[in-house]
C-alpha cells in the first residue's frame, strides 16, 4: 500500500527558516514527479513547489521563488522542502504528493487540486508568527 506522510512543521517567527519532510513508502518514488502544496485556513488550496523524477528540474509559485528550495533524496524516498525567509503569510498546511504516473510533467502537478488523483499526505502545520 502507498503512503505518503510530511513532517517537521511546526511554529517558527517571521523571518525564520523551516525544513519540511515528505516520505514516501509502498513504491518507489524516484520515477515521478512531486510536488507540494498548502492551504490556509478560509483560503484557496496553492501550489508551492513541485520538483521532477531527477531532481533536475524544479517549478516554484511566484509568491515562494527565491525564498523556498524543493529538493528530494530518491535513495531513501524523501523529498524536502526548505523554507527560509518565512512570512506570515506562508501560515498554513503544507501537503505533499507523488504523481501516479511516471509521465507527469511539473505542469501538471502544478496546476492540481486537493481532489485531484495523486498520492496525497495528510499534511503539516506551518506557523509563522511575528
Amino acid at each position: 500500500q502507498v503512503h505518503v506522510a510530511e513532517s517537521g512543521g511546526g511554529l517558527v517567527q517571521t523571518g525564520g527558516s523551516l525544513r519540511i519532510s515528505c516520505s514516501a513508502s509502498g513504491r518507489t518514488f524516484s520515477n515521478y514527479a512531486m510536488g507540494w502544496f498548502r492551504q490556509a485556513p478560509g483560503k484557496e488550496h496553492e501550489f508551492v513547489a513541485a520538483i521532477d523524477w531527477s531532481g533536475g528540474n524544479t517549478v516554484y509559485a511566484d509568491s515562494v521563488k527565491g525564498r523556498f528550495t524543493i529538493s528530494r533524496d530518491n535513495a531513501n524516498n524523501l523529498m524536502y522542502l526548505q523554507m527560509n525567509s518565512l512570512k506570515i503569510e506562508d501560515t498554513a498546511v503544507y501537503y505533499c504528493a507523488a504523481a501516479l504516473h511516471p509521465a507527469t510533467s511539473l505542469t501538471t502537478i502544478a496546476s492540481m487540486g486537493r481532489q485531484d488523483p495523486a498520492y496525497w499526505g495528510q499534511g503539516t502545520q506551518v506557523t509563522v508568527s511575528s
